[in-house]
């Protein structure tokens, strides 16, 4: 069953890339290389939304001190660090042939690397922590601290002066190019949420694990039973 919603979804995200490569029309300044934004873009929404899950998680695994929230904290990050490096590795991409440069210190790229390099981290601590209880208390801890930097990055273009362009909204965008990049988002989230949905799970049975391992054996006696040991009784 989930081998099919897994071949189902990313049967639904492939029909949304083909309408985006084939269907949507070339743009009138860039030609066909924008074609590239109805992932890059997709991938970013999609990371600040895990992101927030992962901060949410985090908060509730510290106010009801219960372990299975530090779980979806970590997967929804785990999601955030693939989708922000595919969202830098696109950018570059696109940056190379419309700026004519691949990387640039602008402050939405700097800080949207800062953010990579953030939960990347947070991803290494949670790994080096062995004991549960310990390792949800600080991860969860560390976590809320680099949230902030998830509104800096949204914010970074209307702050700061930046070659990187604004938020783009319909009425920027032609329809056809709005429908292309709406389904493409979604067709992402739902392949995401399958993913996290599945990583939790997988997280859940080694926490039972873990938590089994650290039980003490059960009771044996201290050397085999023989007649001896009755003697007397």
């Amino acid at each position: 069953m989930i081998i099919l919603v897994g071949v189902g979804l990313m049967g639904i995200l492939a029909f949304a890339h083909y309408w985006a490569l084939v269907v949507t029309p070339p743009d009138r300044m860039m030609g066909d290389v924008y074609r590239i934004l109805f992932v890059h873009v997709p991938a970013a929404w999609m990371a600040m939304l895990f992101y927030t899950i992962s901060f949410l998680g985090s908060l509730l695994c510290l106010l009801r001190k219960d372990r299975k929230w530090d779980r979806l904290a970590h997967a929804a990050a785990e999601i955030g660090l693939v989708l922000t490096g595919l969202a830098l590795a696109l950018g570059s991409i696109w940056g190379r042939p419309t700026w004519g440069i691949w990387w640039t210190w602008d402050p939405r790229l700097t800080t949207t690397a800062l953010l990579f390099i953030m939960y990347a981290g947070y991803i290494i601590l949670y790994r080096l922590l062995d004991d549960p209880d310990r390792r949800s208390k600080i991860a969860a801890s560390v976590n809320l601290l680099i949230f902030m930097n998830v509104p800096i990055v949204y914010l970074s273009v209307k702050w700061w002066r930046s070659l990187h362009q604004v938020q783009s909204n319909p009425n920027t965008m032609a329809p056809e190019m709005v429908f292309t990049l709406r389904l493409c988002a979604l067709a992402l989230l739902a392949v995401c949420l399958f993913f996290l949905v599945l990583r939790v799970r997988l997280a859940g049975r080694v926490a039972e694990l873990e938590e089994r391992d650290s039980l003490p054996p059960p009771h044996r006696p201290s050397s085999p039973l023989t007649k001896e040991t009755f003697k007397g009784c």
